[in-house]
């Protein structure tokens, strides 16, 4: 049923707010209390209140419902519809990946919380929550362990953040090679905007040693190329170690030219 105000027929959706809390490749959801949906997994948020941006609006729900602080990064916007009483009306839930901060402790709202594996989770309360996860299970379903596994190869002395990974996915695009459910190579691709042009770096180019000599490098570089010409990008650039011989190799092969300049890192951490 519909309210049959004038302000209503105009059917202007309702906007909320979502968390999405990923740690260890699962995802964190809430078994509601109250109707709609009781007793079904939710994430955590609500709507967005007179006077408040989403984010303040989420962090507020993040406060209430689990009584911890957050760190935001925005995903996406999904569109759906939520009832009240006999009333049935549009949403629009903006979806923010979430760091939580500190122990959390549930209010009266859920029952319960629990942390599934991204894969596992077949239904979620809410037609926008479905395309949330549906949009999650296709971007982050990642086996972390063995992205790890593939940096070590490429880099021994780096470390794997889990939340870096998937804030550096939101900003580019990763391809990534697959046999068996086993991920044997990546790559990942970001865009810039410069005051010249709209430009795009790769990093991160990797094939398990076990799996070389099949042209797998090859298959992953041109898939970044190929989105980079989608999103117009004007010009790739990458570096990589001369020592390198069949990646350079391979560079050169695709079309990229060796641009003499000199290469500076300011570590700001220090």
């Amino acid at each position: 049923m519909k309210c049959d105000c004038l302000l209503c027929s105009f059917e202007n959706p309702k906007l909320t707010a979502t968390a999405v809390v990923i740690q260890d490749g699962k995802l964190l959801v809430a078994k509601r209390n109250e109707e709609p949906f009781q007793g079904q997994w939710d994430f955590v948020g609500g709507y967005v209140g007179k006077g408040e941006t989403p984010e303040q609006a989420l962090r507020r729900e993040i406060k209430e419902e689990l009584n911890v602080n957050s760190k935001l990064t925005f995903l996406g916007a999904f569109t759906g519809t939520a009832s009240y009483k006999e009333y049935t009306f549009p949403v629009l839930s903006l979806a923010y990946l979430t760091e939580l901060q500190g122990e959390v402790h549930l209010n009266e709202e859920n029952s319960e919380l629990a942390w599934v594996p991204i894969g596992s989770l077949d239904t979620i309360a809410f037609d926008s929550n479905q395309k949330i996860l549906e949009y999650v299970q296709q971007k982050y379903n990642y086996d972390l362990n063995r992205v790890r596994e593939l940096v070590a190869q490429l880099d021994p002395t780096a470390t794997v953040n889990e939340q870096s990974l998937y804030k550096a996915m939101l900003c580019g695009y990763v391809s990534r090679v697959e046999e068996g459910g086993k991920l044997i190579g990546l790559g990942w691709i970001f865009p810039r905007q410069t005051m010249l042009r709209h430009q795009a770096v790769v990093e991160d180019m990797i094939v398990d040693p076990a799996y070389r000599g099949r042209g797998l490098g090859e298959k992953i570089l041109l898939d970044l190329i190929a989105w980079a010409k989608e999103k117009g990008v004007e010009v790739v650039e990458l570096t990589t170690n001369p020592k390198r011989v069949a990646a350079n190799a391979l560079y050169q092969k695709a079309g990229f030219k060796l641009h003499e300049t000199n290469h500076y890192l300011l570590d700001l951490r220090a």
